[in-house]
């Protein structure tokens, strides 16, 4: 008999492994393969379900309870690229991997930027047991994982938004921001200010609170406690005097080494937590871009935001303070989000 898992990771598979057998000798049970819709997945997959989720998952993967690779990347055309990240929920949970393209030209006709499958192996026979459409998984858990670092890291009294981009995840971000925080008004910035408009007007119907389009960046920040980062800029687009003492920062765009969202300033005057510290010191842009500066090293990096989310590390330690939560995205998260939706009834 596997030893029984403890800590998150016993909680994420909801004891899961205590009435498994890995016994060679035992029969294998041959399971269909499930897929699980983009529909799906939006339909069953609430804040209020994957917030939690991810937190443990976090914490999960900070206390070294999960097993992961760094992600891979090829580049494709200008623009287009493909990855895939591999990791397991434990040494005898759930493994799997997600492959996803990211096509940014997309979004200007509608369609996800974000396309792929999160694959979901068993852990008693090896078999691959789920298919999970792996854009509207990134897409939630993404402002999921956001909003518990808002949680952990944000003033108790925040209550101002504000959004820099208004594609999917400036959507998802708004939804999932407004489960853990009061949130009363909403600015948002887009390169188009006409699209800008159509975001505000269609986020305030849906969330009954006040939601303005902003002519720059300055003006989008200038009064918000806290700020999402949600743009696919190659350079940034968000300096760091611009932010008032006490504010949060979400930095979520840049997901590889290369475009950056935020100045070396706001990296510098930060609190800086990171999801994942491996991946941030090789593929973390805003991080290493201030290194490369001269102005951080690789102690800044107070710790990983599982940390903070274990009680093992203080996040915000003063209403004065600047926090970031730099999020790169990491496999256990997705990994977590899609179990919970293959090993729940409808």
């Amino acid at each position: 008999m596997t030893p029984v898992l403890q800590g998150p990771i016993d909680k994420l598979l909801g004891g899961w492994t205590r009435t498994r057998k890995f016994d060679a000798i035992q029969p294998v049970r041959r399971r269909q393969m499930r897929f699980i819709d983009r529909e799906e997945v939006a339909r069953r997959l609430t804040y209020e379900k994957c917030i939690p989720i991810v937190r443990q998952a976090m914490i999960a993967f900070s206390s070294g309870e999960t097993k992961q690779l760094l992600r891979s990347i090829i580049p494709l055309s200008e623009g287009r690229r493909f990855g895939v990240m591999p990791g397991a929920m434990g040494a005898h949970g759930p493994f799997g991997a997600k492959l996803i393209s990211v096509f940014r030209e997309t979004f200007q006709r509608g369609i996800q930027s974000h396309q792929g499958l999160v694959i979901l192996f068993d852990a008693e026979s090896g078999a691959p047991v789920c298919a999970a459409h792996a854009g509207e998984i990134t897409a939630i858990r993404t402002a999921a994982a956001s909003a518990a670092a808002t949680d952990a890291l944000a003033r108790k009294d925040a209550h101002r938004l504000a959004l820099l981009g208004y594609g999917e995840q400036a959507q998802t971000h708004a939804r999932a921001i407004s489960k853990v925080r009061k949130i009363e008004s909403i600015t948002v910035w887009g390169r188009s200010p006409e699209r800008a408009k159509k975001f505000a007007d269609r986020m305030q119907a849906e969330l009954g609170v006040p939601v303005s389009p902003a002519d720059n960046v300055r003006e989008a920040v200038a009064a918000a406690d806290i700020v999402c980062t949600l743009t696919s800029a190659s350079s940034p687009i968000l300096k760091g005097e611009w932010i008032r003492w006490g504010t949060h920062v979400n930095v979520v765009g840049s997901s590889y080494a290369g475009p950056a969202e935020v100045d070396n300033e706001l990296v510098a005057r930060s609190r800086f937590f990171v999801d994942s510290r491996e991946g941030v010191l090789n593929q973390g842009a805003e991080f290493l871009r201030a290194k490369e500066a001269g102005l951080v090293d690789d102690s800044h990096i107070v710790g990983e935001i599982g940390q903070v989310l274990a009680g093992k590390i203080e996040g915000r330690r003063s209403a004065q303070e600047v926090t970031v939560y730099k999020s790169l995205g990491h496999i256990v998260q997705d990994l977590a989000a899609a179990w919970a939706l293959h090993s729940e009834k409808d």
